[in-house]
């Protein structure tokens, strides 16, 4: 009896275990775990069962032999392609897309900024969705537009070249005007679809903030700078950590429809080589040793800047 009530004592002082603590939580929310079911199960079906096919990085794989029964190989995939001479191209490509884009990281900032600014609804509506609407045109349409748009013979930016008179210039076949190209097409496209965190953001700074600088003599920019900037802070940083994510990840579609032969020097990137090594040519292993590598370095791309903007503003993902 003396040891039963001792272990009582002890269960009472420790408390409730963790499995009971966590069947608490799940009886009074158990609505929110069957809203939430539905995406996670989507995720665990459509992103992590998947992963185990990783495993044929480092295999020979063989279809009919299956994951399992093909021979093991090691890193032997990562050395052909680390040995490969179009091993630094594809890097380079890919790191030059990237970082390009990156650069232009603000552009959606300014917009949400300058649409915030703007007093007149109509006009604000209208601006809103301008910028918006390119957002919902398919990748292969843009594409499309701009191979038409700039025909080295019946484009119209051609003819406006020549109308100056200048000489015409083969754009989707030139290396040195892909980047340039594949860039700002995206920034024309995706620009204003950006600017809808950021405007949401603006909406919740508080209005006293702005009244208060008005009194203090602040002009508009000055209120911009002193007042908005740093309510949108956090939401800028967590955006910029996720851009980091998909860092090398760039757009495979629109990559893959401009690309050609004659501009293949700066346009061949790591994700088109995984499709025409994988795909066209069947070699599944090593196209999946070089997606590997291409997803690991955006892991530790992710943790890395995450750690560094949990270090230099307090706000970070996790």
């Amino acid at each position: 009896m003396g040891r039963v009530g001792t272990v009582d004592t002890l269960t009472s002082t420790v408390g409730p275990t963790l499995w009971q603590r966590a069947r608490r939580r799940l009886r009074s929310s158990w609505r929110l775990h069957v809203l939430i079911a539905p995406a996670a199960i989507f995720f665990l079906i459509f992103n992590y069962a998947p992963m185990y096919g990783v495993q044929i990085a480092f295999k020979d794989f063989v279809p009919s032999r299956g994951i399992w029964g093909s021979e093991w190989t090691g890193f032997d995939h990562f050395e052909r392609f680390f040995k490969s001479f179009y091993f630094w191209r594809l890097l380079t490509n890919t790191l030059a897309l990237s970082l390009y884009q990156l650069a232009l990281f603000p552009l959606p900032i300014i917009l949400a900024l300058s649409i915030n600014e703007v007093k007149h609804k109509f006009f604000k509506r209208f601006s809103q969705t301008l910028t918006y609407a390119p957002h919902f045109v398919s990748t292969v349409v843009v594409v499309g537009m701009l191979f038409t748009f700039m025909d080295l013979r019946t484009g119209l930016v051609n003819h406006v070249i020549t109308l100056f008179g200048f000489e015409p210039i083969q754009f989707m076949q030139d290396p040195g005007w892909f980047r340039h190209i594949y860039v700002w097409s995206g920034i024309w496209q995706n620009l204003g679809w950006g600017t809808i965190i950021y405007l949401a953001a603006l909406a919740g700074v508080n209005p006293e903030l702005h009244q208060a600088a008005q009194v203090d003599g602040a002009s508009r920019l000055r209120r911009i700078i002193h007042v908005n900037l740093p309510a949108i802070a956090p939401t800028v940083v967590v955006l910029f950590v996720l851009e980091f994510g998909h860092f090398m990840s760039i757009g495979f579609e629109k990559v893959l429809l401009m690309n050609n032969p004659l501009n293949a020097a700066t346009s061949d990137i790591i994700q088109t080589f995984v499709y025409q090594a994988g795909l066209l040519q069947a070699q599944y292993s090593y196209a999946a040793a070089v997606g590997l590598f291409d997803s690991v370095i955006n892991i530790a791309l992710l943790v890395i800047v995450n750690q560094l903007a949990r270090k230099f503003s307090e706000t970070s993902l996790w």
